[in-house]
Order: structure tokens, then C-alpha cells, then sequence
């Protein structure tokens, strides 16, 4: 099995940056490294999948880059191709829905975790990297046959990751609150540590090797201790040997 090769960012959009700018220069480097000139984009977050394609290119092209979208191809033979996949954002459930419907789930995990080629997953591209979307912040507008993801790495990630504001009058549970209650399930269900990635979080995967980059720290929970403050540069390569706190194989249905 080669080495993953994973870049995963909380968002395209941050506050101060054009799309995808606060990540140019790792994504760059990313795709460098692995000697990429074409890069297979899966807009299937979206409904409307040319509009996104048309945002998509012009970033990637400006950096080097030439863009293929899955869906202007037949989808296992475009994978099967590919020399690196970026999974943009968008809503999650319809994103996992549209890779199980098109039959490309097992594919991807098999092209990324033995293939070695890179994956960049932005927000609910990001969200299917991990083994489960159980903390995605989508609405379930559509229902995958599964919640089984991609399984590229072996914790949940919660994108768009905010803190709790003292001076709002919101009497809501907050993100934090949500992701512990994810923690409190009883064992007979699969639970994964969850690391909540700020705006402008970008975990890069090397191997067996993870660092959180970008312009912002990040929330870590572990199961039955307290959430950790995770600053950037740190090191998370404890975080990619297994740790679900059931030992359970998650089915990845096809």
C-alpha cells in the first residue's frame, strides 16, 4: 500500500481571500511534489456541477494546472485516470450520495491509499475523506445509502469548526457541545476522534506523517478527555493510527 497523500482544507472561502488563496501556495506545493499537470475536480457537492467546474478552473489553471471534470466523463474510467482529485465543497450528504450513485467510492479509497495519488478535499470534500460524515454541519437534503465515507484517514472531521461566543444571546448547543454528544454514545456505535478545522485550517497528510497548516489553530476532541487547543505547525501523526473507539471495520457499501 503507498503513502497517502491527502490535503484538507476547512473551506475554499475564507475572510480576506479570493477562493482557495489562503491555501495557494500549500496546494501548489502539494501537487508539485507529486508532479501533477491535470487535476480530476468532483463538483458533486453542487447541483449545478459546469457552474462549479467554471469557478474551479480558472484558480487552478492561474497556478499551472489543467482541470477535468468527473462529470463531463464517464466517472470510473476519469478515476481510474487521474492524477490527483480535488473534491470541492458544498452539501455533504449529496456529495456521498452522488460518489455511492456513480460508484466511485471504493475506487477513489483504492487510487488514494494504494495508487498513492494525491487527494485535496475542501469542507464536505473533506468531510468524505474521513471514515464517517457524522460531523458534517450539512443539512441531509438527500440520503446516502450509507454515512460511510472514503475512510482516507482514520478520524471525523468537523469543517467550518466555530467557537462558543459569550456575548451571543444564542441559547443553541454550541459546535463544541454537539461534536461531545457525538461522545457520548453508547459503544455498540462506531465513534472516531474528531478535529474540528477553523477557517483557514488545512491538515496535510504525508504518509504517516500530519501537520496542521494554514491561518488558523484548530479543536481537537478525543473521546473521554477534554478538547484540545491545536496550534498550527503541530504535529497530528498520532491521530492516523487507528483509534475508533469501537473496533468495528466500517462497510463500505458499493
Amino acid at each position: 500500500m503507498s503513502k497517502p497523500h491527502l490535503l484538507l482544507l476547512s473551506s475554499s472561502k475564507v475572510h480576506g481571500y479570493e477562493f482557495l488563496e489562503y491555501a495557494a501556495s500549500d496546494i501548489k506545493n502539494f501537487l508539485n511534489k507529486s508532479g501533477v499537470s491535470t487535476v480530476l475536480f468532483v463538483p458533486y457537492a453542487a447541483v449545478d456541477h459546469d457552474a462549479y467546474l467554471k469557478k474551479v478552473t480558472p484558480v487552478f489553471n492561474k497556478w499551472g494546472y489543467q482541470v477535468e471534470g468527473i462529470h463531463n466523463n464517464n466517472p470510473i474510467e476519469a478515476v481510474k485516470k487521474a492524477e490527483a482529485i480535488f473534491v470541492g465543497g458544498g452539501n455533504t450528504f449529496l456529495l456521498l450520495k452522488t460518489l455511492y450513485d456513480k460508484q466511485v467510492v471504493n475506487l477513489i479509497r483504492e487510487r488514494v491509499l494504494k495508487g498513492g495519488i494525491p487527494y485535496i478535499g475542501s469542507s464536505a470534500g473533506t468531510n468524505v475523506a474521513a471514515p464517517t460524515i457524522h460531523n458534517t454541519n450539512d443539512m441531509p437534503i438527500v440520503y446516502p445509502q450509507s454515512f460511510s465515507a472514503l475512510n482516507l484517514i482514520p478520524f471525523n472531521i468537523n469543517p467550518h469548526y466555530l467557537d462558543p461566543d459569550s456575548t451571543s444571546k444564542h441559547k443553541g448547543e454550541t459546535r463544541e457541545e454537539r461534536i461531545l454528544q457525538y461522545h457520548e454514545l453508547p459503544p455498540e456505535y462506531p465513534v472516531h476522534h474528531v478535529l474540528g478545522l477553523r477557517e483557514g485550517c488545512t491538515l496535510h497528510v504525508d504518509g504517516d506523517v500530519a501537520i496542521l497548516k494554514g491561518i488558523a489553530n484548530a479543536r481537537l476532541f478525543l473521546r473521554g478527555k477534554p478538547p484540545q487547543e491545536i496550534p498550527l505547525e503541530s504535529n497530528l501523526s498520532h491521530l492516523l493510527t487507528k483509534n475508533i473507539c469501537v473496533e468495528q471495520e466500517l462497510q463500505i457499501l458499493q
